[in-house]
């Protein structure tokens, strides 16, 4: 077995992107054989979320403690989930990023390459509900669309959110020889070296602001942006190019995924420094769990879904 275990390989024209059962990752994505994102190997432990879908959360829950009203039983109870993320001692990003997803759907046609993968959140400390989630892989003309679907199979309503975590890269070079670009006029704070939320300011004058374009040479990011604005087609559109205008997009529903978080990945690690930029949409903050923005309940049989198509930006 591969450390992410089972490898599903999706087709179509030049474009070929690999998920693994082990979160149902996208471990490589590939347009006539440029890199879309930041792979990793076969035989390698996923490094930082690569690719991994995050869920029931995105992000940070602080402390790992959480209460919520409204949700049943649960309601108003503080909740203590396992600290997964020692270093600033929260819990960070779900659940199901290390469970192994069981392949329940796929086919291959002229049209597209799909996949569909599911998993189960079951009740436990911290977070004592259950949810079936399915990940959808869809590759077309388009590129890789993503769709992530949660339902809630307790008597307690569950607790929602999701986000995607691709390291986007323009496939040649690193951070420091991109551009990129999203139209969203505003950002949550990050307070000192916890990255505890704070308020949401104007990214005005700041690092933050990519709207129409900004090198990233120097610029280092870890921010959750808002405040998406959507094109003609009702989609934000995030885009990293080279000086070729060659690179990657991501689009996305922002009345679905009001949230983007950003990161430079700047690492201690040579290898993983500034190697791709990290382009999370999220359905809801940092630590909504415990300010409850943009948190969906799911009752049961209830449903929630959220997608996103990454796309070949193959310049002039």
């Amino acid at each position: 077995m591969h450390p992410s275990g089972e490898q599903h390989v999706l087709e179509h024209g030049p474009l070929r992107a690999v998920v693994t059962e082990v979160g149902a990752s996208l471990r490589s994505l590939t347009d006539d054989g440029r890199d879309l994102v930041v792979p990793f190997g076969a035989d390698e432990v996923r490094p930082v979320y690569r690719g991994a879908v995050l869920a029931p959360w995105p992000n940070r829950v602080v402390d790992g403690r959480w209460r919520l009203d409204g949700v049943g039983a649960a309601s108003g109870v503080e909740q203590q989930l396992a600290l997964t993320e020692p270093p600033r001692g929260h819990a960070l990003h779900g659940l199901l990023v290390w469970e192994r997803y069981a392949r329940t759907g796929g086919s291959s046609t002229a049209e597209a390459a799909e996949l569909e993968l599911s998993a189960r959140v079951v009740p436990q400390a911290g977070y004592p509900f259950a949810v079936e989630v399915v990940v959808a892989y869809r590759l077309d003309d388009a590129g890789l669309t993503t769709t992530v679907t949660g339902t809630g199979l307790g008597d307690d309503p569950a607790p929602w959110g999701c986000a995607a975590h691709p390291y986007l890269s323009a496939g040649t070079g690193r951070v420091d020889d991109w551009t990129a670009a999203v139209d969203a006029s505003s950002y949550l704070e990050a307070l000192g070296a916890r990255m505890l939320p704070g308020e949401v300011r104007a990214v005005d004058g700041t690092p933050r602001d990519l709207r129409g374009g900004r090198p990233l040479a120097g610029v280092e990011l870890d921010d959750a942006l808002t405040g998406l604005a959507a094109g003609e087609d009702g989609l934000v559109r995030f885009t990293v190019v080279d000086a070729r205008g060659t690179g990657a997009a991501v689009a996305w529903d922002p009345a679905v995924l009001p949230w983007v978080q950003v990161h430079t990945a700047d690492r201690p690690e040579p290898e993983l420094d500034r190697a791709g930029l990290a382009v999370e949409a999220m359905t809801c903050p940092p630590d909504a769990f415990n300010s409850g923005a943009d948190v969906v309940r799911l009752a049961r049989g209830e449903s929630a879904s959220a997608s996103w198509t990454i796309s070949p930006l193959r310049g002039a």
